[in-house]
């Protein structure tokens, strides 16, 4: 997620030479060495203004700490689970945080990310990290209390839409298509619907009920998601993973 923002930045417009990487893995600064060449990466914390976290969780609260006393005076955490409490108690009190969670699509430019700025940010703050996240798609301002079923719903959400893809491609295998021919059909037909959603993103009921013809192939379709409670699955879905977005920001 970090390389998806460096290069979101570049495109964007920002310039290489204001943009330092710090990676203490050997190998992974080779490699993003070579995939950022006007770049710096760097083994150490380099002395900075503003940074932005982008590691594990379990790392997140140290390399904060770390940017700080490199001169971060405001810092966005991508780390997820990592509560601003837990930042802030590890950063000390004369730097701006805000938490963010981008998603995977945010390597193609079109991530779905939510931002919480603490109580300490400014609005110039604000527009900061809301203008480096939208290098990599859309953002959204949310309570932090809200976090954990955005993860849930959004963060882990493009694993759920691989998932109905999946069964799609199998369920069009088992109709007589061949494998290749079936991903490619059903990644334009997931295409196209979302782009028609996306004009209409307030009436997925009414863009159902257009392709929906009584006594139809959809109606049958959809009768048997139905019988088969996929909505109920769905929404089961969102409050596990929520629930296990609230367990690691404890742990």
């Amino acid at each position: 997620m970090g390389a998806a923002l460096v290069h979101g930045l570049l495109r964007a417009g920002r310039q290489a030479s204001s943009i330092v990487v710090c990676e203490t893995s050997s190998q992974r600064r080779a490699e993003l060495s070579s995939l950022f060449p006007n770049v710096a990466v760097t083994a150490e914390m380099p002395q900075c203004n503003e940074a932005i976290i982008a590691v594990k969780p379990a790392d997140a609260c140290n390399a904060g700490a770390s940017a700080v006393a490199a001169g971060a005076e405001r810092l966005v955490s991508i780390a997820a689970g990592v509560r601003i409490k837990a930042l802030r108690e590890a950063c000390g009190s004369d730097v701006r945080i805000i938490r963010a969670m981008p998603n995977t699509p945010a390597t193609v430019g079109r991530a779905a990310t939510a931002m919480s700025p603490d109580a300490e940010c400014s609005a110039a703050d604000r527009q900061w990290a809301s203008e480096l996240l939208s290098s990599v798609g859309s953002v959204f301002e949310i309570p932090e209390a809200m976090m954990d079923a955005f993860t849930g719903l959004v963060g882990s959400g493009p694993a759920y839409v691989f998932y109905v893809a999946e069964a799609l491609r199998d369920a069009a295998v088992a109709e007589g298509f061949d494998p290749s021919t079936s991903s490619d059909i059903v990644a334009k037909m997931l295409s196209g619907a979302v782009a028609l959603l996306e004009q209409q993103p307030d009436d997925a009921v009414g863009l159902r009920a257009k392709v929906t013809s009584p006594n139809g192939t959809t109606a049958a379709g959809v009768a048997a998601l139905e019988e088969h409670h996929l909505r109920d699955a769905l929404v089961a879905a969102v409050r596990a993973a929520t629930r296990r977005s609230k367990e690691l920001g404890n742990a």
